[in-house]
């Protein structure tokens, strides 16, 4: 790797001052610490981040941060900021491994992983690494590298992924074996009172508990759309009017939408959602009919599916699927606006 490292893609992100305290998450993340794995994974928005470095924080945990993106696909260069990141938490391990990266022909993955897993076994303490949006990365040896971790990794070494769709790793296996946590959506998202406490905390407002639980209801908890909310909300008069106006055509709700999420997605997904979230509420793999792909609409579906917008429905199969609210309160504005002609194409074919 010629180019040199850049060392803020190594540093632990400090928690908001002002974060809400989530006591259930930390037990949570606790549990996972005797495990190999603590999966965290949900749509944009959720606080992943912020959850994660939150809990190193107050548990002053050992811990090697790495932020991946998606230059990282590179086997080489992951590993080689891997290796740095492990060496800002245990300076003495790793040399030898990063010149053996920077040579003009480094040595098999394989065997860089086996000499870093060796030197993290002999290290005594307890060690936390992270791998912060994990999804930006789509690059099968990566996927390779880190199964190899997590199948070697020492006890007292335990591996955080934080990203927005499932990664391609023996994720199965590790739960059938009681090897992982997993951290979704559902356990991220604030309950009404957590709400409640950001809501007040973000506007400076005593809310009233009707304008606190139809915020919540209506964003699902889901946190950046509450976060939109109370800024919207800012230097108002009439706030409940606002709260009963407020859905997904709201203007920081539309580009946060179109910018995070739309705006990320490969070509042939997000073609895939702008056919299917004007007209359905929940689809499975065979609901959108593609003329020009037509076999492929299944794996369309189960390709978005694991992602935002779209959220697992209820049970763990993965037939089902749903918009989140945000998402179907949205639609109508966004696709006016994104692509009114076929809209009503899309209705009639339905």
């Amino acid at each position: 790797m010629d180019a040199p490292l850049l060392t803020t893609k190594l540093y632990i992100p400090a928690p908001p001052a002002d974060a809400v305290p989530r006591p259930r998450l930390l037990a949570l993340l606790d549990d996972g610490l005797a495990r190999r794995l603590t999966l965290v994974s949900a749509p944009a928005g959720f606080g992943k981040t912020t959850l994660v470095s939150a809990w190193l924080a107050a548990r002053a945990r050992p811990a090697a941060w790495l932020s991946l993106d998606s230059r990282d696909g590179d086997p080489v260069r992951f590993l080689t900021y891997v290796v740095a990141a492990l060496r800002t938490a245990l300076p003495a391990i790793g040399e030898r491994e990063a010149r053996a990266l920077a040579a003009p022909q480094p040595p098999p993955a394989e065997s860089i992983l086996t000499a870093l897993v060796n030197a993290l076994a002999m290290q005594p303490d307890p060690l936390v690494l992270v791998l912060d949006d994990y999804h930006v990365v789509d690059a099968p040896p990566v996927d390779e590298a880190v199964a190899f971790l997590l199948d070697h990794l020492p006890p007292h070494v335990h591996l955080v992924i934080t990203t927005r769709e499932d990664p391609r790793l023996p994720l199965a296996r590790l739960r059938a074996r009681g090897q992982m946590v997993d951290v979704r959506a559902a356990d991220l998202r604030f309950t009404p009172a957590e709400a409640a406490a950001f809501l007040e905390q973000a506007t400076g407002l005593a809310l009233a508990a009707a304008d606190v639980a139809a915020l919540e209801a209506r964003t699902e908890g889901w946190i950046a759309g509450l976060q939109l909310a109370a800024l919207s909300m800012r230097g108002r008069a009439d706030v409940h009017g606002f709260v009963q106006a407020f859905a997904g055509d709201n203007r920081y709700i539309v580009d946060y939408l179109v910018e995070v999420v739309l705006a990320r997605r490969p070509d042939a997904e997000r073609a895939f959602l702008l056919r299917s979230l004007p007209i359905l509420d929940r689809l499975c793999g065979d609901t959108v009919r593609s003329r020009h792909r037509p076999g492929r609409r299944a794996a369309d579906a189960r390709q978005a599916g694991r992602a935002q917008p779209l959220r697992r429905g209820p049970g763990r199969q993965r037939r089902w699927y749903r918009f989140i609210t945000s998402c179907r309160i949205t639609r109508a504005h966004l696709l006016a606006r994104k692509r009114p002609a076929p809209v009503a194409a899309l209705h009639r074919q339905a």
